[in-house]
């Protein structure tokens, strides 16, 4: 195969050719950094460095000559810029951590080097990981001079969604095999669906949080994105287990090959479809291409259940007391004396705070922040922040009830295709369009998106399943299934 298809692989595809040495990791590193300048454009890499990608591929490819590499060795893949690096610069997408640069690197980057992957560069990603359009960016993509939001593949004047934007563009335009993407409400799973790839949100503490720059720490959770749940897979395998000893949220559950259950029979399947899914709100070319994926299912052994989960609409504002009075907390710690931004002139410690935080944080982390502290502030902490706990308690409770008749839950990604870059102006749409993935959240459950179609103007949409505790086995063996019958999750932008 020549080099200019390299990109058209699949990650299982270009492990196994480097494995048969049919090319080298140095030659597929070379072939992504190549096509990574050649789609500038779309804004997706925030931070790219050769030499450091290319020492890597070197390793690799020793490696593989020894026969040491493992199902990985080789692959080129890229971090969402949430991840510290030691070779790359971190930011956060945020001008307070301009020239950060990281003594160690997060315990994800670090599994996945361990196995073999080399690293092509840092994705773009909206500011502190607060965004659902990946508009919120304050840092200049590569071969830019200026901050600019990243852009869908399949339509440059539409948003990839957010907040790994970055992470789902290159993706899609195949600047990268797969890569890392974080998800505290909704951001693996969101920009999949716009973006028409795979990504899946694992259990809430199976993937550990050390090296992840916090928003909120109870929501927090990292997760592989690419082009097919096999990819995904393959990835999410190196991605999770214990780390006790660096986080404190990370759960003493073994790793998995989540790769052994791909193939698995679906016959007989309960999938769980709720009709707060598929109400008011939700588009019509969106409930099309759902309701087909959901037939395909049929076609292919599944069972569809009707199952409720009363307290959707709820999860909203639920979320957005939470994430934000985390996000107040986390943030404090960017202040300007340690590391990152320091305002210029200040007259005393409490001027260089003030000047430092308002010159460093963009408009919606600055609001998040705002928010925060008000609902944890005395008087308001019982009404807003205590009564938001219980009601994320009921919502978890709702998904255990529903459990109980079915094996997943399925329905959209997101309400709507990708929307037009600056179409949503109002912060509070942007919230609602996370409606849908904000439950399986809140209650720390895996959920996983995957290509079900297309929608007006040609725009993927996303079939979300959701499944019970350490249940992502059977997610990504679901999702497989039906991508061996479909063959969305292989279409690509014109002229990618």
């Amino acid at each position: 195969m020549s080099q200019t298809e390299l990109h058209q692989l699949s990650v299982a595809e270009l492990a196994a050719q480097l494995r048969a040495k049919q090319v080298s990791a140095t030659e597929a590193a070379q072939h992504f950094l190549a096509r990574a300048k050649q789609h500038q454009n779309l804004g997706a890499f925030v931070a790219i460095d050769e030499d450091a990608t290319l020492a890597q591929a070197k390793a690799a490819d020793t490696l593989i000559a020894e026969g040491k590499g493992g199902k990985l060795a080789g692959v080129p893949i890229a971090h969402k810029d949430i991840f510290v690096t030691k070779d790359f610069p971190t930011t956060a997408a945020s001008k307070m951590l301009e020239g950060y640069r990281s003594p160690f690197d997060a315990t994800v980057v670090k599994k996945l080097a361990d196995a073999g992957v080399v690293t092509l560069g840092k994705l773009n990603c909206d500011e502190f990981a607060m965004g659902g359009a990946n508009e919120n960016s304050a840092v200049a993509p590569v071969g830019f001079d200026a901050a600019q939001p990243v852009r869908n593949p399949w339509n440059t004047e539409r948003v990839p969604g957010g907040s790994s934007g970055g992470s789902a563009a290159a993706v899609a335009a195949r600047l990268a095999p797969a890569v890392t993407g974080t998800d505290t409400g909704g951001s693996i799973r969101q920009p999949a669906s716009f973006c028409g790839i795979t990504g899946i949100k694992p259990t809430y503490g199976r993937a550990s949080r050390y090296g992840m720059i916090a928003f909120a720490s109870s929501l927090d959770q990292a997760g592989p994105m690419g082009r097919s749940a096999e990819d995904c897979a393959l990835l999410l395998s190196e991605m999770c287990g214990p780390d006790l000893d660096r986080d404190s949220t990370s759960l003493d559950y073994p790793a998995e090959d989540f790769t052994a259950r791909l193939g698995d029979s679906i016959e007989g399947l309960r999938i769980g479809v709720p009709a707060e899914f598929f109400g008011e709100g939700l588009s019509d070319d969106v409930r099309t291409a759902v309701d087909a994926a959901l037939k395909e299912y049929e076609k292919l052994g599944a069972k569809l259940v009707p199952v409720s989960l009363p307290r959707t609409e709820l999860s909203v504002p639920v979320y957005y007391i939470l994430a934000p009075a985390e996000a107040s907390s986390n943030l404090s710690r960017f202040d300007g004396v340690k590391f990152g931004h320091r305002a210029a002139r200040y007259e005393d410690l409490n001027d260089m705070y003030k000047k430092t935080r308002a010159e460093g944080f963009g408009d919606e982390v600055k609001r998040r922040i705002m928010i925060g502290a008000y609902v944890l502030s005395e008087g308001y902490y019982d009404a807003y922040y205590l009564q938001a706990q219980k009601i994320r308690r009921m919502i978890a409770d709702d998904f255990q009830a529903a459990f109980k008749d079915c094996d997943v839950i399925a329905g959209a990604a997101a309400p709507t295709t990708a929307w037009a870059i600056g179409g949503k102006a109002d912060p509070v749409s942007n919230y609602l369009a996370d409606i849908f993935t904000l439950p399986a959240s809140l209650a720390g459950l895996p959920g996983l998106s995957l290509p079900a179609g297309f929608g007006d103007g040609g725009m993927p949409v996303g079939l979300q399943l959701i499944g019970n505790y350490f249940g992502e086995a059977k997610l990504l063996n679901a999702a497989h299934r039906f991508q061996q019958a479909t063959d969305f999750h292989l279409k690509s932008p014109v002229g990618i």
